[in-house]
C-alpha cells in the first residue's frame, strides 16, 4: 500500500462511521489540473464507494491560474447543494496534519461525466434534447446564490470583465511564447467589452465534461476550482465554447443543445433574458482563455511539478482555440499547406519510421496490457507521436508560409522568430491596428495550418475550411 493510501485510510477511519478498511484508491483518467480518485472501502454496513478530490501531486496551485483553493471548493459544493444545484455531499475536508495535501472526500454519484459519451450514449438519448434547458435552470440557481449571505464575498475573488481579459493576457505573456492570434483576440475582447453587471457567483468551468449526467438528467455539477464573482454570462458562454462540443459543432450548447433552449431554461428560473451577443462575447473569451491556459500545462510540466505525458499534449490544444477565435471574429477563406517527405538524417530507418514504431507499440500493445489511467496515458503518448509525425511532414511548408506572410506584412527580411515577436509586441502595445491589411488573413492561415498539425480532426478546422460537415 502506498503512502497516499495509508494516509487516506487513516483519515477515513476518523471521519466515516463504521469504517473497517480501505480496499482501493484509483486515480481516474480525467482531471488535468486536479486529481480525482475512486475510493472503495469496507464498512460495518458493507462496501461503500467514495470520491476524493485532491490537488495534483498533493500540491495546490500551478495550473489554470490562482483559484480559491480546494477547501473553498468543498464549501462551494455545500452552498450550491443547499441552493438546489445537483451536487454530491461533501463528507470531509483534509487538514494539513493528515499529510494528504489539499483536498476533500465526497459521496460517489453514478452518472456519465465524459463529454463525448454524454453526446453518444444510447441510455442518454431521451434526456439529451432537454439538457440545454436544464443547464440554463442550473446556472440560474448558481447565479442566484447571494454572495454576501453565503459568505462567498469574503472567500472568492471579484473580477471585472476587463480585469479578467487582462489577467489571462498577462498570464499568457508570462510563458514567453509568441502566438499572435492570442494577442489579437485579447485586443478584440478589450475593444468589445459588454456592459458591467452586478458581480454574481460564477462557476467558471461549467461545461460538458464537468457535468455528471444520468438518464434522469444532470445529477452533479463538478470542479468548482476556478469559481469567482463576476459577470455570470461567462458561464453561459463557456458551455457554448467549441472545445466542449466534442465534435458536434452544429449544436452550440455542449454539443447537445440549442442556445435558445439554454436561454429559455435560464429565464424560467431567473426571470432574466440574456442577449445572444453577450453570450457570444464570452464564447470568444472561452476560446481565448483555454488557448492561453492550455499553455500553462506545458509550463507546469517544464517546472517539474507534474511530469505526466498528458500535460504537453494538452498544451498543443491551444491551436484548436486559436482557430475557434479566428472562426468567430475573423472568418474567411484559408489555404492549407501540402505535406512533404519527412526530414531524416538517415534512411534505415527514417525518423518518421522510428516514431511510427513507438506510436504503434503504445497504442496497440502497451495500452492493451495496462489498466485505468496508465492505459489512458499510453493513448495520450501515442497521440503526441502523431503530432510529431505530422510536424515532420507539414511543418516545413507551414513555417515557410508563415515567414513569407510576415515578411510581406512588415516589409522586412528578419527571422521568423523576430517577426513573430514583433507582431505580438505591436498587438500588445497597440501600434498595430486590428484592421491592418493582410493581418487577419495571416493570423487565420497560420492558426489553421498549425491546427492541421496538432489536431486535424478537430471540428474547428472543418469550420475554418468551410467543409459541408462544419455547417
Amino acid at each position: 500500500m502506498s503512502t497516499f493510501e495509508e494516509r487516506l485510510g487513516a483519515s477515513l477511519s476518523e471521519v466515516i462511521p463504521g469504517f473497517a478498511r480501505l480496499v482501493s484508491a484509483r486515480r481516474l483518467s480525467g482531471g488535468a489540473s486536479q486529481e480525482t480518485h475512486r475510493v472503495e472501502i469496507e464498512t460495518q454496513a458493507g462496501p461503500r464507494t467514495l470520491a476524493v478530490r485532491r490537488a495534483a501531486g498533493g500540491v495546490e496551485g500551478g495550473v489554470g491560474g490562482a483559484g480559491p483553493g480546494l477547501a473553498v471548493e468543498a464549501e462551494l459544493f455545500r452552498i450550491a447543494r443547499a441552493a438546489g444545484v445537483p451536487e454530491p455531499d461533501v463528507l470531509h475536508v483534509f487538514t494539513p496534519e493528515e499529510g494528504l495535501g489539499p483536498g476533500f472526500v465526497m459521496e460517489w454519484l453514478e452518472g456519465e461525466t465524459v463529454g463525448g459519451r454524454i453526446l453518444r450514449a444510447p441510455e442518454l438519448d431521451a434526456i439529451r434534447p432537454r439538457l440545454a434547458f436544464q443547464c440554463g435552470e442550473v446556472l440560474a440557481r448558481i447565479h442566484g446564490i447571494d454572495p454576501l449571505a453565503s459568505g462567498l464575498a469574503e472567500r472568492l475573488k471579484t473580477v471585472s470583465t476587463r480585469e479578467y481579459v487582462e489577467e489571462v493576457w498577462e498570464r499568457y505573456r508570462s510563458f514567453g511564447t509568441a502566438l499572435p492570434m492570442i494577442d489579437y483576440t485579447a485586443r478584440w475582447l478589450l475593444e468589445h467589452l459588454p456592459p458591467e453587471t452586478e458581480p454574481r457567483l460564477v462557476h467558471n468551468d461549467f461545461r460538458n465534461g464537468n457535468l455528471m449526467v444520468a438518464p434522469s438528467g444532470i445529477v452533479a455539477v463538478l470542479d468548482w476550482e476556478l469559481a469567482h464573482l463576476g459577470d455570470p454570462v461567462r458561464d453561459l458562454g463557456w458551455i457554448c465554447t467549441n472545445s466542449w462540443r466534442f465534435g458536434r459543432h452544429e449544436l452550440p450548447v455542449g454539443g447537445f443543445g440549442r442556445l435558445e433552449d439554454l436561454l429559455d431554461g435560464y429565464e424560467s428560473v431567473s426571470g432574466i433574458r440574456v442577449a445572444a451577443e453577450h453570450v457570444r462575447f464570452w464564447e470568444v473569451f472561452g476560446s481565448f482563455w483555454w488557448g492561453a491556459m492550455s499553455l500553462a500545462m506545458a509550463a507546469f510540466w517544464r517546472a517539474g511539478a507534474d511530469r505526466t505525458v498528458e500535460r504537453p499534449a494538452i498544451a498543443r490544444r491551444s491551436s484548436e482555440c486559436q482557430v475557434d477565435c479566428a472562426n468567430l471574429i475573423i472568418p474567411g477563406t484559408v489555404e492549407r499547406v501540402e505535406a512533404e517527405p519527412a526530414f531524416s538524417s538517415v534512411d534505415m530507418p527514417r525518423v518518421d519510421e522510428l516514431l511510427t514504431s513507438v506510436r504503434d507499440f503504445l497504442r496497440d500493445d502497451a495500452r492493451k496490457a495496462l489498466e485505468g489511467r496508465n492505459a489512458f496515458l499510453a493513448l495520450v503518448a501515442s497521440n503526441s507521436l502523431d503530432i510529431a509525425l505530422r510536424e515532420l511532414s507539414l511543418g516545413p511548408a507551414h513555417v515557410r508560409g508563415e515567414h513569407a506572410r510576415l515578411r510581406r506584412l512588415f516589409g522586412s527580411d528578419e527571422s521568423l522568430e523576430t517577426l513573430r515577436r514583433r507582431l505580438c509586441e505591436g498587438l500588445r502595445d497597440g501600434s498595430i491596428s486590428l484592421d491592418r491589411p493582410g493581418l487577419a488573413e495571416h493570423l487565420r492561415t497560420t492558426a489553421v495550418n498549425q491546427l492541421a498539425i496538432d489536431q486535424p480532426k478537430y471540428s474547428g478546422l472543418a469550420a475554418a475550411l468551410d467543409a459541408p460537415a462544419a455547417r
